[in-house]
């Protein structure tokens, strides 16, 4: 297991990482999917995700993240995905560092 992503369901506390990541590559204001080798397998915490390129391993540990990476590609950008599932502006930060650790671990992609 290389990381563990921990939104929680306040979006009052961090998100967890092991690993410190560099977000420079993540443009919140683009539009972002899936990458075509992940997949996304839901679970009663949120979900697991499992890149067969890198074979890298992620958890989802809150249900509004995965419904936020499951509509990326649906939106204009991943504030608007953010804001669609009722995630305002002051409440974003930990989303965004969850997404900017999925980009770096190319879980997910430009679109």
């Amino acid at each position: 297991m290389r990381r563990v992503l921990i939104v929680p369901a306040d979006a009052a506390a961090t998100v967890i990482d092991s690993a410190e990541h560099d977000s420079a590559g993540f443009d919140p204001d683009m539009t972002w999917r899936l990458h075509p080798q992940v997949a996304l397998r839901p679970e009663p915490f949120g979900a697991l995700l499992y890149h067969f390129g890198t074979r890298k391993l992620s958890f989802l540990k809150n249900t509004t993240i995965v419904q936020v990476v499951e509509t990326l590609d649906q939106h204009p950008s991943v504030r608007a995905a953010l804001a669609a599932h009722g995630i305002d502006e002051p409440a974003q930060r930990p989303y965004l560092r969850a997404l900017a650790t999925l980009a770096d671990s190319h879980m997910i992609v430009p679109a």
